[in-house]
Protein backbone atom coordinates (compact mmCIF):
# COMPACT_ATOMS: atom_id res chain seq x y z
CA UNK A 1 0.00 0.00 0.00
CA UNK A 2 3.14 2.02 0.82
CA UNK A 3 4.48 1.44 -2.78
CA UNK A 4 1.12 2.23 -4.03
CA UNK A 5 0.21 5.55 -2.65
CA UNK A 6 3.56 7.09 -3.14
CA UNK A 7 3.23 5.81 -7.00
CA UNK A 8 0.08 7.64 -7.01
CA UNK A 9 1.31 11.04 -5.71
CA UNK A 10 4.39 10.86 -7.79
CA UNK A 11 2.21 10.09 -10.79
CA UNK A 12 0.04 13.17 -10.48
CA UNK A 13 3.45 15.45 -10.87
CA UNK A 14 4.08 13.24 -14.23
CA UNK A 15 0.26 12.68 -15.90
CA UNK A 16 0.90 15.65 -17.67
CA UNK A 17 3.99 14.74 -19.71
CA UNK A 18 3.26 10.50 -20.01
CA UNK A 19 1.01 7.63 -20.25
CA UNK A 20 -0.17 6.44 -17.15
CA UNK A 21 0.63 2.85 -18.22
CA UNK A 22 4.50 3.61 -19.25
CA UNK A 23 5.03 4.28 -15.72
CA UNK A 24 2.81 2.26 -14.17
CA UNK A 25 4.83 -0.64 -16.31
CA UNK A 26 8.23 0.72 -15.48
CA UNK A 27 7.59 1.65 -12.29
CA UNK A 28 10.70 -1.16 -11.25
CA UNK A 29 13.49 -1.82 -13.15
CA UNK A 30 14.40 -3.07 -16.63
CA UNK A 31 16.18 -5.74 -17.31
CA UNK A 32 15.44 -7.57 -20.47
CA UNK A 33 17.13 -7.08 -23.18
CA UNK A 34 19.27 -4.25 -26.05
CA UNK A 35 16.97 -1.26 -26.24
CA UNK A 36 14.57 -1.73 -22.76
CA UNK A 37 18.19 0.31 -21.58
CA UNK A 38 16.44 3.53 -22.88
CA UNK A 39 13.21 3.54 -21.31
CA UNK A 40 13.84 4.39 -17.48
CA UNK A 41 11.49 4.23 -14.11
CA UNK A 42 10.94 7.07 -11.66
CA UNK A 43 13.85 4.81 -9.61
CA UNK A 44 16.34 4.91 -12.34
CA UNK A 45 15.32 8.69 -12.84
CA UNK A 46 16.46 9.62 -9.42
CA UNK A 47 13.20 10.25 -7.96
CA UNK A 48 12.17 7.59 -5.60
CA UNK A 49 14.43 5.19 -3.82
CA UNK A 50 12.36 1.81 -3.35
CA UNK A 51 14.99 0.53 -0.31
CA UNK A 52 15.71 0.27 2.91
CA UNK A 53 12.19 2.23 3.11
CA UNK A 54 9.84 3.61 -0.25
CA UNK A 55 10.51 7.04 -0.41
CA UNK A 56 11.21 10.23 -2.37
CA UNK A 57 14.42 11.47 -3.14
CA UNK A 58 15.58 15.30 -3.55
CA UNK A 59 14.67 15.36 -6.92
CA UNK A 60 11.55 13.68 -6.59
CA UNK A 61 10.28 15.98 -3.62
CA UNK A 62 11.95 18.76 -6.09
CA UNK A 63 9.40 17.65 -8.61
CA UNK A 64 6.56 17.73 -6.91
CA UNK A 65 6.63 21.35 -5.37
CA UNK A 66 8.44 23.53 -8.28
CA UNK A 67 6.85 25.11 -10.55
CA UNK A 68 9.67 24.00 -13.30
CA UNK A 69 8.89 20.74 -14.01
CA UNK A 70 10.43 20.67 -17.23
CA UNK A 71 13.94 21.78 -15.65
CA UNK A 72 13.81 18.99 -12.98
CA UNK A 73 13.02 16.54 -15.80
CA UNK A 74 15.39 17.61 -17.87
CA UNK A 75 18.70 17.28 -15.42
CA UNK A 76 17.01 13.82 -14.46
CA UNK A 77 17.42 12.76 -18.06
CA UNK A 78 20.45 13.73 -18.93
CA UNK A 79 22.30 12.20 -15.54
CA UNK A 80 20.27 8.34 -16.35
CA UNK A 81 22.89 6.40 -17.50
CA UNK A 82 23.36 2.64 -18.52
CA UNK A 83 25.48 0.98 -17.12
CA UNK A 84 24.71 2.30 -13.46
CA UNK A 85 24.13 0.02 -9.62
CA UNK A 86 20.12 0.39 -10.76
CA UNK A 87 20.38 -1.01 -14.42
CA UNK A 88 23.33 -3.85 -15.38
CA UNK A 89 21.99 -5.07 -18.87
CA UNK A 90 22.05 -8.72 -18.64
CA UNK A 91 24.06 -11.14 -20.54
CA UNK A 92 22.49 -11.10 -23.94
CA UNK A 93 22.54 -7.08 -23.63
CA UNK A 94 24.88 -4.97 -25.37
CA UNK A 95 27.16 -3.43 -23.79
CA UNK A 96 26.55 0.11 -22.44
CA UNK A 97 28.62 2.92 -21.70
CA UNK A 98 25.63 5.46 -22.63
CA UNK A 99 24.04 8.30 -21.20
CA UNK A 100 21.34 7.53 -23.53
CA UNK A 101 18.87 11.15 -23.28
CA UNK A 102 22.26 13.26 -23.57
CA UNK A 103 22.94 11.61 -27.09
CA UNK A 104 19.80 11.42 -28.15
CA UNK A 105 19.76 15.67 -27.78
CA UNK A 106 23.59 15.53 -29.71
CA UNK A 107 21.79 13.56 -32.17
CA UNK A 108 18.80 15.98 -32.78
CA UNK A 109 21.49 19.19 -32.19
CA UNK A 110 23.54 17.54 -34.70
CA UNK A 111 21.33 17.18 -37.50
CA UNK A 112 19.07 20.09 -36.63
CA UNK A 113 16.16 17.56 -37.09
CA UNK A 114 15.88 13.80 -36.41
CA UNK A 115 12.58 11.61 -38.06
CA UNK A 116 10.86 9.11 -35.93
CA UNK A 117 12.07 6.47 -38.00
CA UNK A 118 15.94 7.33 -37.68
CA UNK A 119 15.58 7.49 -34.18
CA UNK A 120 13.54 3.86 -34.23
CA UNK A 121 16.27 2.55 -36.63
CA UNK A 122 19.75 4.12 -35.57
CA UNK A 123 19.40 6.06 -32.49
CA UNK A 124 18.47 3.58 -30.31
CA UNK A 125 21.89 1.81 -31.12
CA UNK A 126 23.27 4.39 -29.71
CA UNK A 127 24.60 1.86 -26.50
CA UNK A 128 28.16 3.55 -26.18
CA UNK A 129 28.72 7.35 -26.78
CA UNK A 130 31.62 6.63 -28.39
CA UNK A 131 29.48 5.30 -31.12
CA UNK A 132 28.30 8.52 -31.81
CA UNK A 133 29.88 9.10 -35.49
CA UNK A 134 29.24 5.75 -36.34
CA UNK A 135 25.38 6.29 -35.81
CA UNK A 136 25.93 10.13 -37.52
CA UNK A 137 27.39 7.70 -40.49
CA UNK A 138 24.77 5.51 -40.65
CA UNK A 139 21.34 8.03 -40.22
CA UNK A 140 23.77 9.60 -43.92
CA UNK A 141 23.61 6.76 -45.54
CA UNK A 142 20.16 6.49 -44.97
CA UNK A 143 18.91 10.08 -46.04
CA UNK A 144 20.89 9.48 -49.06
CA UNK A 145 19.71 5.98 -49.68
CA UNK A 146 16.31 7.59 -49.25
CA UNK A 147 16.82 10.33 -51.49
CA UNK A 148 17.84 7.90 -54.23
CA UNK A 149 15.27 5.46 -53.70
CA UNK A 150 12.18 5.81 -56.16
CA UNK A 151 9.38 3.44 -54.35
CA UNK A 152 7.84 3.16 -51.50
CA UNK A 153 8.76 4.90 -48.30
CA UNK A 154 7.35 2.58 -46.10
CA UNK A 155 8.56 -0.98 -47.93
CA UNK A 156 11.86 1.03 -48.02
CA UNK A 157 11.95 1.98 -44.08
CA UNK A 158 10.61 -1.39 -43.29
CA UNK A 159 13.62 -3.54 -45.17
CA UNK A 160 15.91 -1.03 -44.07
CA UNK A 161 15.32 -1.59 -40.31
CA UNK A 162 14.98 -5.66 -40.83
CA UNK A 163 18.50 -5.23 -42.49
CA UNK A 164 19.78 -3.47 -39.04
CA UNK A 165 17.96 -5.90 -36.86
CA UNK A 166 19.30 -8.65 -38.30
CA UNK A 167 23.04 -7.34 -37.54
CA UNK A 168 22.13 -6.30 -34.15
CA UNK A 169 20.60 -9.83 -33.20
CA UNK A 170 23.05 -11.54 -35.40
CA UNK A 171 24.56 -13.72 -32.69
CA UNK A 172 20.68 -15.16 -31.66
CA UNK A 173 19.69 -15.50 -34.76
CA UNK A 174 23.05 -17.76 -35.57
CA UNK A 175 21.90 -19.52 -32.30
CA UNK A 176 18.08 -20.46 -33.58
CA UNK A 177 17.30 -18.57 -30.55
CA UNK A 178 14.12 -16.68 -32.23
CA UNK A 179 11.21 -17.22 -30.23
CA UNK A 180 9.98 -14.57 -28.34
CA UNK A 181 7.88 -14.49 -24.43
CA UNK A 182 4.84 -13.69 -26.32
CA UNK A 183 4.96 -16.47 -28.83
CA UNK A 184 6.43 -20.30 -29.47
CA UNK A 185 6.99 -19.03 -32.84
CA UNK A 186 10.42 -19.20 -33.50
CA UNK A 187 10.21 -17.90 -37.18
CA UNK A 188 12.38 -15.39 -38.28
CA UNK A 189 10.17 -13.22 -39.50
CA UNK A 190 8.40 -13.69 -35.96
CA UNK A 191 11.16 -12.40 -34.19
CA UNK A 192 11.94 -9.77 -36.36
CA UNK A 193 8.33 -8.23 -36.28
CA UNK A 194 8.30 -8.76 -32.22
CA UNK A 195 11.78 -6.59 -32.01
CA UNK A 196 10.98 -4.08 -34.79
CA UNK A 197 7.27 -3.75 -32.74
CA UNK A 198 9.26 -3.04 -29.80
CA UNK A 199 11.18 -0.73 -31.37
CA UNK A 200 8.87 1.05 -32.25
CA UNK A 201 7.31 1.45 -28.17
CA UNK A 202 11.05 2.18 -27.63
CA UNK A 203 11.56 5.60 -30.17
CA UNK A 204 7.69 6.48 -29.40
CA UNK A 205 8.85 6.80 -25.23
CA UNK A 206 11.95 8.20 -26.70
CA UNK A 207 10.46 10.92 -28.17
CA UNK A 208 7.47 12.06 -25.43
CA UNK A 209 10.82 11.92 -22.73
CA UNK A 210 12.73 14.38 -24.73
CA UNK A 211 8.97 16.55 -25.47
CA UNK A 212 8.73 16.64 -21.79
CA UNK A 213 11.93 18.69 -20.94
CA UNK A 214 10.47 21.35 -23.49
CA UNK A 215 13.19 21.52 -25.24
CA UNK A 216 11.74 19.95 -28.33
CA UNK A 217 9.48 20.40 -30.92
CA UNK A 218 7.45 17.28 -32.66
CA UNK A 219 6.41 18.24 -36.20
CA UNK A 220 3.02 15.59 -35.94
CA UNK A 221 3.26 15.53 -39.61
CA UNK A 222 6.92 15.09 -40.73
CA UNK A 223 7.04 12.92 -36.95
CA UNK A 224 10.65 14.85 -36.73
CA UNK A 225 11.91 16.15 -33.71
CA UNK A 226 13.78 19.73 -33.31
CA UNK A 227 15.47 21.84 -30.70
CA UNK A 228 13.17 24.83 -29.52
CA UNK A 229 14.92 27.62 -31.56
CA UNK A 230 14.76 29.81 -28.36
CA UNK A 231 16.56 26.86 -26.73
CA UNK A 232 19.34 26.46 -28.33
CA UNK A 233 21.98 28.21 -25.94
CA UNK A 234 20.54 26.14 -23.53
CA UNK A 235 20.97 22.86 -25.19
CA UNK A 236 24.52 23.87 -26.23
CA UNK A 237 24.81 24.54 -22.94
CA UNK A 238 24.63 21.20 -21.31
CA UNK A 239 25.55 19.26 -23.90
CA UNK A 240 29.16 21.06 -23.91
CA UNK A 241 29.14 20.98 -20.09
CA UNK A 242 27.51 17.66 -18.66
CA UNK A 243 30.46 14.54 -18.85
CA UNK A 244 29.25 11.71 -21.81
CA UNK A 245 30.86 9.30 -18.76
CA UNK A 246 28.83 6.91 -16.55
CA UNK A 247 29.64 7.40 -13.06
CA UNK A 248 29.76 5.79 -9.64
CA UNK A 249 28.93 2.18 -11.86
CA UNK A 250 29.74 0.12 -9.22
CA UNK A 251 29.25 1.95 -5.93
CA UNK A 252 25.49 2.41 -5.71
CA UNK A 253 25.54 4.95 -2.06
CA UNK A 254 27.51 7.71 -4.56
CA UNK A 255 25.65 7.20 -7.34
CA UNK A 256 22.41 7.28 -5.67
CA UNK A 257 23.37 10.83 -3.96
CA UNK A 258 24.43 11.81 -7.54
CA UNK A 259 21.50 10.63 -9.31
CA UNK A 260 18.83 12.33 -6.54
CA UNK A 261 20.51 16.01 -6.73
CA UNK A 262 18.13 18.19 -7.71
CA UNK A 263 20.74 20.87 -8.45
CA UNK A 264 23.07 19.18 -10.58
CA UNK A 265 23.85 19.03 -13.65
CA UNK A 266 24.15 22.63 -13.84
CA UNK A 267 21.88 24.51 -16.71
CA UNK A 268 21.96 27.56 -18.32
CA UNK A 269 19.30 28.62 -16.51
CA UNK A 270 21.33 28.59 -13.14
CA UNK A 271 23.06 31.56 -14.71
CA UNK A 272 21.62 34.83 -13.41
CA UNK A 273 22.92 36.84 -16.31
CA UNK A 274 21.92 34.50 -19.21
CA UNK A 275 18.24 34.96 -17.30
CA UNK A 276 18.22 39.01 -16.91
CA UNK A 277 19.05 38.79 -20.81
CA UNK A 278 17.11 36.08 -21.95
CA UNK A 279 13.95 38.25 -20.07
CA UNK A 280 15.15 41.23 -21.61
CA UNK A 281 15.28 39.86 -25.19
CA UNK A 282 11.93 38.02 -25.25
CA UNK A 283 9.70 40.28 -22.60
CA UNK A 284 10.51 43.88 -23.74
CA UNK A 285 9.69 46.11 -20.70
CA UNK A 286 9.32 43.39 -17.51
CA UNK A 287 10.63 44.95 -14.51
CA UNK A 288 13.90 42.95 -12.65
CA UNK A 289 14.76 44.18 -9.36
CA UNK A 290 18.72 44.39 -9.39
CA UNK A 291 18.51 42.63 -6.13
CA UNK A 292 16.72 39.80 -7.53
CA UNK A 293 17.98 36.08 -6.83
CA UNK A 294 17.94 33.14 -9.17
CA UNK A 295 14.95 31.82 -7.77
CA UNK A 296 13.03 35.15 -7.96
CA UNK A 297 14.34 35.52 -11.53
CA UNK A 298 13.05 32.02 -12.63
CA UNK A 299 9.70 32.96 -11.18
CA UNK A 300 9.72 35.94 -13.48
CA UNK A 301 10.57 33.92 -15.99
CA UNK A 302 8.11 31.46 -15.63
CA UNK A 303 5.44 33.69 -14.75
CA UNK A 304 6.34 35.40 -18.40
CA UNK A 305 6.66 32.63 -20.45
CA UNK A 306 2.85 31.60 -19.09
CA UNK A 307 1.26 35.27 -19.72
CA UNK A 308 2.91 34.41 -23.26
CA UNK A 309 1.43 31.33 -23.88
CA UNK A 310 -1.99 31.85 -22.55
CA UNK A 311 -1.65 35.02 -24.55
CA UNK A 312 -1.25 32.64 -27.58
CA UNK A 313 -3.51 30.04 -27.09
CA UNK A 314 -6.12 33.23 -26.99
CA UNK A 315 -5.49 34.22 -30.17
CA UNK A 316 -5.86 30.99 -31.61
CA UNK A 317 -8.87 30.79 -29.80
CA UNK A 318 -10.12 34.36 -31.71
CA UNK A 319 -8.80 32.97 -35.26
CA UNK A 320 -10.64 29.72 -34.85
CA UNK A 321 -14.00 31.21 -33.76
CA UNK A 322 -13.95 33.46 -37.31
CA UNK A 323 -13.84 30.32 -38.75
CA UNK A 324 -10.24 30.91 -40.58
CA UNK A 325 -8.80 27.80 -39.19
CA UNK A 326 -11.81 25.47 -40.33
CA UNK A 327 -9.39 23.86 -43.82
CA UNK A 328 -7.02 23.26 -41.03
CA UNK A 329 -9.50 21.61 -38.89
CA UNK A 330 -10.84 19.42 -41.27
CA UNK A 331 -7.49 18.75 -43.02
CA UNK A 332 -6.07 17.34 -39.15
CA UNK A 333 -9.52 15.38 -39.06
CA UNK A 334 -8.84 13.76 -42.41
CA UNK A 335 -4.75 12.86 -41.30
CA UNK A 336 -5.96 11.54 -38.09
CA UNK A 337 -8.30 9.12 -39.80
CA UNK A 338 -5.52 8.13 -42.25
CA UNK A 339 -3.31 7.82 -39.06
CA UNK A 340 -0.34 10.05 -41.56
CA UNK A 341 0.68 12.14 -37.81
CA UNK A 342 3.19 11.04 -35.02
CA UNK A 343 0.90 11.22 -31.94
CA UNK A 344 -2.83 10.68 -33.35
CA UNK A 345 -4.52 10.54 -29.56
CA UNK A 346 -3.26 13.92 -29.03
CA UNK A 347 -3.98 15.42 -32.38
CA UNK A 348 -7.20 14.17 -31.63
CA UNK A 349 -7.81 15.96 -28.40
CA UNK A 350 -6.25 19.39 -29.69
CA UNK A 351 -8.08 19.29 -33.36
CA UNK A 352 -11.42 18.76 -31.20
CA UNK A 353 -10.67 21.40 -28.96
CA UNK A 354 -10.67 23.56 -31.90
CA UNK A 355 -13.30 22.30 -33.77
CA UNK A 356 -15.78 22.81 -30.30
CA UNK A 357 -14.42 26.00 -30.46
CA UNK A 358 -15.68 27.01 -33.57
CA UNK A 359 -18.75 25.28 -33.70
CA UNK A 360 -20.69 27.51 -31.20
CA UNK A 361 -20.65 29.79 -28.62
CA UNK A 362 -19.52 29.24 -25.16
CA UNK A 363 -16.35 28.39 -23.22
CA UNK A 364 -14.04 26.12 -24.25
CA UNK A 365 -11.58 24.39 -22.35
CA UNK A 366 -9.15 21.67 -22.92
CA UNK A 367 -7.56 19.87 -20.37
CA UNK A 368 -4.62 19.12 -22.83
CA UNK A 369 -1.36 20.21 -21.59
CA UNK A 370 0.02 23.42 -23.95
CA UNK A 371 3.52 23.75 -24.46
CA UNK A 372 5.71 27.28 -24.06
CA UNK A 373 4.36 28.42 -27.34
CA UNK A 374 0.84 27.08 -27.49
CA UNK A 375 1.24 24.35 -28.59
CA UNK A 376 -0.57 20.60 -28.25
CA UNK A 377 2.26 18.93 -25.81
CA UNK A 378 0.18 15.79 -24.08
CA UNK A 379 -3.23 14.00 -23.84
CA UNK A 380 -5.40 15.09 -20.70
CA UNK A 381 -4.74 13.33 -17.20
CA UNK A 382 -6.89 10.29 -16.65
CA UNK A 383 -9.01 11.92 -13.70
CA UNK A 384 -10.38 14.54 -15.90
CA UNK A 385 -12.34 14.70 -19.26
CA UNK A 386 -10.73 15.80 -22.16
CA UNK A 387 -12.61 18.90 -22.60
CA UNK A 388 -15.09 21.26 -20.73
CA UNK A 389 -17.91 23.59 -22.53
CA UNK A 390 -19.29 26.04 -20.19
CA UNK A 391 -22.61 27.14 -22.06
CA UNK A 392 -24.28 29.31 -19.16
CA UNK A 393 -26.89 27.40 -18.08
CA UNK A 394 -25.48 23.97 -18.68
CA UNK A 395 -22.22 22.86 -19.49
CA UNK A 396 -21.35 19.73 -21.78
CA UNK A 397 -17.97 17.58 -22.02
CA UNK A 398 -16.14 15.67 -24.76
CA UNK A 399 -14.41 12.70 -24.42
CA UNK A 400 -12.19 11.78 -27.21
CA UNK A 401 -10.68 8.18 -28.22
CA UNK A 402 -8.47 6.37 -30.63
CA UNK A 403 -9.54 2.86 -29.13
CA UNK A 404 -11.58 0.60 -31.50
CA UNK A 405 -13.65 -2.46 -30.71
CA UNK A 406 -14.01 -3.92 -27.56
CA UNK A 407 -11.04 -2.11 -26.32
CA UNK A 408 -12.81 1.38 -26.04
CA UNK A 409 -15.53 -0.04 -24.22
CA UNK A 410 -13.50 -1.09 -21.02
CA UNK A 411 -11.01 1.85 -21.52
CA UNK A 412 -13.65 4.63 -22.06
CA UNK A 413 -17.28 3.04 -20.93
CA UNK A 414 -16.91 3.86 -16.94
CA UNK A 415 -14.33 6.50 -16.73
CA UNK A 416 -16.42 8.80 -19.85
CA UNK A 417 -19.77 8.59 -17.27
CA UNK A 418 -17.54 9.50 -14.74
CA UNK A 419 -15.93 12.58 -15.49
CA UNK A 420 -19.49 13.93 -16.92
CA UNK A 421 -21.04 13.31 -13.20
CA UNK A 422 -17.98 14.81 -11.59
CA UNK A 423 -18.54 17.79 -14.34
CA UNK A 424 -22.13 18.05 -13.18
CA UNK A 425 -21.30 18.10 -9.28
CA UNK A 426 -18.94 20.82 -10.05
CA UNK A 427 -21.29 23.33 -11.58
CA UNK A 428 -24.48 21.83 -10.08
CA UNK A 429 -26.10 22.78 -13.50
CA UNK A 430 -27.70 19.99 -16.21
CA UNK A 431 -24.48 18.82 -18.10
CA UNK A 432 -24.25 16.08 -21.17
CA UNK A 433 -21.32 14.17 -22.92
CA UNK A 434 -20.34 14.01 -26.60
CA UNK A 435 -17.96 10.88 -27.48
CA UNK A 436 -16.17 10.73 -30.14
CA UNK A 437 -13.94 8.62 -32.19
CA UNK A 438 -13.31 7.13 -35.42
CA UNK A 439 -15.40 3.86 -35.17
CA UNK A 440 -18.21 3.43 -32.14
CA UNK A 441 -18.06 -0.25 -30.74
CA UNK A 442 -21.49 -1.39 -30.06
CA UNK A 443 -20.83 -2.45 -26.45
CA UNK A 444 -20.49 1.74 -25.96
CA UNK A 445 -23.75 2.36 -27.88
CA UNK A 446 -25.86 -0.16 -25.83
CA UNK A 447 -23.82 0.96 -22.30
CA UNK A 448 -24.72 4.97 -23.20
CA UNK A 449 -28.09 4.26 -24.32
CA UNK A 450 -29.08 2.32 -20.88
CA UNK A 451 -27.62 5.29 -19.41
CA UNK A 452 -30.01 7.52 -20.52
CA UNK A 453 -32.41 5.42 -18.99
CA UNK A 454 -30.96 4.48 -15.93
CA UNK A 455 -31.21 6.86 -12.78
CA UNK A 456 -28.05 6.27 -10.97
CA UNK A 457 -27.25 8.24 -7.92
CA UNK A 458 -23.29 7.92 -7.98
CA UNK A 459 -23.37 9.34 -11.49
CA UNK A 460 -26.11 12.20 -10.67
CA UNK A 461 -28.81 10.73 -12.04
CA UNK A 462 -29.36 10.30 -15.31
CA UNK A 463 -26.16 10.52 -17.90
CA UNK A 464 -26.81 11.40 -21.37
CA UNK A 465 -23.89 10.80 -23.73
CA UNK A 466 -23.70 10.45 -26.98
CA UNK A 467 -21.44 8.79 -29.13
CA UNK A 468 -20.65 10.10 -32.59
CA UNK A 469 -18.26 8.46 -35.31
CA UNK A 470 -15.58 10.99 -36.44
CA UNK A 471 -16.73 11.99 -39.54
CA UNK A 472 -20.30 12.45 -37.91
CA UNK A 473 -18.53 14.97 -36.17
CA UNK A 474 -16.65 16.39 -39.14
CA UNK A 475 -20.28 16.85 -40.69
CA UNK A 476 -21.52 19.00 -37.85
CA UNK A 477 -18.20 21.05 -38.26
CA UNK A 478 -18.75 21.43 -41.80
CA UNK A 479 -22.85 22.42 -41.17
CA UNK A 480 -21.83 25.11 -38.85
CA UNK A 481 -19.24 26.64 -41.06
CA UNK A 482 -21.47 26.41 -43.94
CA UNK A 483 -24.36 27.90 -41.81
CA UNK A 484 -25.77 31.79 -42.33
CA UNK A 485 -26.15 32.26 -39.01
CA UNK A 486 -23.72 31.84 -35.96
CA UNK A 487 -24.66 28.31 -34.07
CA UNK A 488 -25.80 29.38 -30.60
CA UNK A 489 -25.68 27.15 -27.52
CA UNK A 490 -29.62 26.41 -27.53
CA UNK A 491 -29.05 24.10 -31.08
CA UNK A 492 -26.19 22.03 -28.81
CA UNK A 493 -29.12 21.93 -25.75
CA UNK A 494 -31.68 20.76 -28.48
CA UNK A 495 -29.30 18.23 -29.41
CA UNK A 496 -28.73 16.41 -26.76
CA UNK A 497 -32.54 17.06 -25.54
CA UNK A 498 -33.34 15.08 -28.89
CA UNK A 499 -31.32 12.40 -27.77
CA UNK A 500 -33.00 11.81 -24.35
CA UNK A 501 -36.35 11.90 -25.83
CA UNK A 502 -35.07 9.29 -28.44
CA UNK A 503 -34.17 7.01 -26.06
CA UNK A 504 -37.33 6.79 -24.57
CA UNK A 505 -39.06 6.14 -28.08
CA UNK A 506 -36.39 3.57 -29.24
CA UNK A 507 -37.24 0.11 -28.20
CA UNK A 508 -33.25 -0.75 -28.65
CA UNK A 509 -29.63 1.13 -28.61
CA UNK A 510 -29.33 0.15 -32.02
CA UNK A 511 -32.15 2.56 -33.06
CA UNK A 512 -31.74 4.99 -30.92
CA UNK A 513 -28.07 5.17 -32.50
CA UNK A 514 -29.15 5.40 -35.96
CA UNK A 515 -31.75 8.33 -34.79
CA UNK A 516 -29.27 10.63 -32.93
CA UNK A 517 -26.48 9.72 -35.81
CA UNK A 518 -29.43 11.06 -38.11
CA UNK A 519 -30.34 14.33 -35.95
CA UNK A 520 -26.18 15.10 -36.07
CA UNK A 521 -26.39 15.20 -39.46
CA UNK A 522 -29.42 17.61 -39.61
CA UNK A 523 -28.24 19.39 -36.40
CA UNK A 524 -28.65 22.47 -37.46
CA UNK A 525 -31.94 21.75 -39.34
Amino acid sequence: MEKLDLFNDFWQCLVPYFERREFAENFNDWNKSINDSFIPSPKALGFVNLSPTISLTPAGEELMRSRRKEEIFLRQLIKFQVPSPYHKPNDKAAEFWVKPYLELFRLVRHFGSLKFDELKIFGLQLVDYRQFDTIVSKIEQFRFAKAQHEGSYKIFSGEYLRNELQEIYHDEIAAGETKTRESRNRSLDKFLQTKARNMRDYADACFRYLRATGMVNISHVGKTLSIVPEKLSEVDYFLQNTDREPCFVNNETSYSAYLGNAQIPQLLTDNKDFLIKKLQSEFAGVHIKKTASLTELKDILDTEVSNRKEKLIADQMLEIKDYKAYNDIQNTFAQIIDNTLYDTPLMLEWNTWRAMTMLDGGNITANLKFDDFGNPMSTAQGNMADIICDYGDFGLSVEVTMAKGQRQYEMEGEPVTRHLAKLKKATDKPAYCLFIAPSINEACIAHFYALHKMNISYYGGRSTIIPLSLNVFQKMVEDSYKASYTPQPQHIKHFFERSNELAEICENEQLWYEQITNEALHWLG
